[in-house]
C-alpha cells in the first residue's frame, strides 16, 4: 500500500471515510515524520496529542456510522502566527516565548470544527517579517531540497511561511496554514515545489492572528495540489463578526467548482512584470506556462500594470509602518518577555524589553515604520506610499476590463542558499517583487509549480484573480498543474 504519508489532503479524507485506513494510522504516519524530521527545524511545538484525538474522534464517528466531518483524519500544521488555545504561540519571537493563549484563532478554530487535527505550529519568520525563515528566534528552517550538483549549502525553503512549506515537501503533514502579506504564502511554496493560495483580503477573518501589517494580513492554504488548497481554504474561510475587515460572504464550494477548462477566459500578461535581468529559466518557464494556458482554452492578451514599479517600495512604506504600530503592544507588561533591569523605571524596561525581545529585522522595520509615520515625514512617504497603492489597485482594476486573470512568475529566482541574501536586506525583500502588488490590491493569487531550473530546484508560476475570484485562479492553477505533470520531490537527507 502507498506510504499514508504520501497521500494529500483528499486522499486522506476519501480514505478514512472509506475505510481503506484509519484516521489514527494517518495520523501516527505523520507524528513519526515530524519526529524523525528535527534536522529541517520545521515545528517550533510538536502537539502529536491533539492530532491522535482529532484522529479517534474521526474512526469512531466513522464506526458509528456518523456523516464525517469535512477534514477528519487529515491532520495538517498550524503556522506560529496563530493563536492556538493551550498550545504556545510565539510569531517565531522571544518577545512572546513563553506565551500560551486562552484562546483559538478563528482560523484554527474553524479547521477544528471541520474535523482537522494539528501536529504542532510551524517554524516562520519573526512577526512574518523575512523572505527566507532566516529571521526566526529559533533558529533556520531548512529546505529539504538540495542542488542537483552535489552542493550540499543548506537552501531557505522562502518566507514567512517556510515552516509551513518545508514540512509540506517533506512530507511532515499533507497541509498547513501560512499567512501572506506580501507574497509569504506564495513564495515559499514556489521554493519548494508546493501549491499555496491567498485568498481576497477579508475572506479568512484575522481575529487570533499575531498582527504584521493589518491592511494587508491574510490567511491562505498551502499543499501539494490546487485540489488540497481548494479544500483547505473552504475549511478556513468564513465571516467573522469579531473581525471588522471580515466579508460578510457565503464561502463558495471551491473544490466542487474545480475545472481545469478555461474556454472562455482570457489571461493577462503583464508587461511590467518582465524585469530586468531576469533569469532565462523564469522566462521560459512563464512562456511554458502560457502555452499551458493556451492549451486549456484560454485566451491571452497583453496587459499593463504601469504603476507595478512603485509597488516594492510603497510596500516597505506601508507595512512597516502598520508594524510599528501592531508591535507597539509588546511592552513586557501583560504577557510575553519582560526585561526589568535593577532599578529601571518604565520606559527603560520598554527599552529592555524590545532590545531583547525583536530581532534584528523586527527592529529594522519599526524603526523605519515610526519614521515614516513621524511628524514631518508622514505625508512625504506614508501618505505618498498610500496614494501609490490606491494606483496600483487602479491599475488592476483597468486590466481586468481586457482579462479575467493574470499570469506571472512568482518568484525571481529559485530557493538561494541560507545567508546568501540575508545581509543585504534590499537583496531580500526584491523576493517580492512579482508578489506585492496584488497585495497591495487585496486580490486573491497563487502559485502552482512549474517545473525545476537547472540545478533541479522548484520554480512556481502564480496566478492573480479578480477580488472574490477564487475559483478562477483555482481553475486556472488546475490547468497548470495537469499539464506541468510536477512530481518531482525533494530525496530525503534529514
Amino acid at each position: 500500500m502507498t506510504d499514508l504519508t504520501d497521500l494529500g489532503v483528499a486522499a486522506i479524507r476519501d480514505g478514512v471515510r472509506a475505510g481503506t485506513f484509519s484516521a489514527r494510522e494517518v495520523a501516527e504516519g505523520f507524528i513519526a515524520n515530524v519526529s524523525s524530521a528535527k534536522a529541517l527545524n520545521a515545528f517550533l511545538v510538536e502537539t502529536p496529542e491533539h492530532a491522535l484525538a482529532a484522529a479517534d474522534a474521526a474512526d469512531a464517528a466513522r464506526a458509528a456510522g456518523e456523516t464525517l466531518k469535512p477534514l477528519a483524519g487529515v491532520p495538517i500544521g498550524m503556522k506560529d502566527l496563530f493563536c492556538t488555545k493551550g498550545v504556545p504561540a510565539t510569531a517565531a519571537s522571544l518577545i512572546l516565548e513563553g506565551f500560551t493563549p486562552p484562546y483559538e484563532s478563528t482560523v484554527s478554530a474553524n479547521l477544528w470544527a471541520a474535523g482537522a487535527g494539528m501536529l504542532g505550529k510551524l517554524n516562520m519568520d519573526q512577526f512574518a517579517m523575512g523572505s527566507s525563515n532566516e529571521t526566526s528566534a529559533f533558529g533556520n528552517v531548512i529546505s529539504p531540497w538540495r542542488r542537483s550538483d552535489g552542493g550540499n549549502a543548506p537552501l531557505a525553503p522562502g518566507g514567512s511561511s517556510g515552516g509551513s512549506s518545508a514540512a509540506i515537501a517533506a512530507r511532515l503533514c499533507p497541509a498547513a496554514t501560512g499567512t501572506d502579506t506580501g507574497g509569504s504564502i506564495r513564495q515559499p511554496a514556489a521554493f519548494t515545489g508546493i501549491s499555496g493560495i491567498k485568498p481576497t483580503y477579508g475572506r479568512c477573518s484575522r481575529w487570533g492572528t499575531i498582527a504584521f501589517a493589518s491592511s494587508l494580513d491574510q490567511a491562505g492554504a498551502m499543499a501539494r495540489n490546487v485540489r488540497d488548497c481548494a479544500i483547505m481554504l473552504e475549511a478556513m474561510a468564513g465571516f467573522d463578526a469579531k473581525d471588522g475587515t471580515s466579508l460578510d460572504l457565503a464561502v463558495p464550494q471551491w473544490e466542487a467548482g474545480l475545472s481545469g477548462d478555461l474556454k472562455g477566459k482570457r489571461v493577462g500578461i503583464p508587461r511590467e512584470y518582465r524585469v530586468d535581468a531576469m533569469p532565462p529559466e523564469i522566462e521560459a518557464l512563464w512562456q511554458q506556462g502560457i502555452d499551458w494556458l493556451k492549451d486549456a482554452g484560454a485566451e491571452i492578451v497583453d496587459v499593463s500594470l504601469p504603476h507595478t514599479k512603485y509597488a516594492l517600495p510603497a510596500y516597505y512604506i506601508i507595512a512597516p509602518a502598520e508594524a510599528s504600530s501592531n508591535l507597539a503592544r509588546y511592552d513586557g507588561v501583560r504577557y510575553g518577555l519582560r526585561d526589568l533591569p535593577e532599578g529601571a523605571g518604565l520606559q527603560d524596561m520598554y527599552a529592555a524589553t524590545r532590545a531583547a525581545g525583536f530581532g534584528d529585522e523586527v527592529k529594522r522595520r519599526i524603526m523605519i515604520g515610526t519614521y515614516v509615520l513621524s511628524a514631518g515625514f508622514y505625508d512625504a512617504y506614508f501618505t505618498q506610499a498610500s496614494k501609490v497603492r490606491t494606483l496600483i489597485a487602479r491599475d488592476f482594476e483597468q486590466a481586468w476590463a481586457k482579462c479575467d486573470l493574470l499570469l506571472t512568475p512568482t518568484a525571481p529566482s529559485a530557493a538561494f542558499a541560507l545567508g546568501e541574501k540575508s545581509a543585504d536586506p534590499i537583496a531580500m525583500y526584491l523576493n517580492d517583487v512579482f508578489t506585492v502588488p496584488s497585495s497591495l490590491a487585496g486580490l486573491p493569487a497563487m502559485s502552482v509549480p512549474g517545473g525545476l531550473d537547472g540545478q533541479g530546484l522548484p520554480l512556481g508560476l502564480q496566478i492573480i484573480g479578480k477580488p472574490l475570484d477564487e475559483q478562477a485562479v483555482l481553475n486556472a492553477g488546475l490547468a497548470l498543474e495537469e499539464r506541468a505533470g510536477f512530481t518531482a520531490r525533494a530525496e530525503a537527507w534529514w
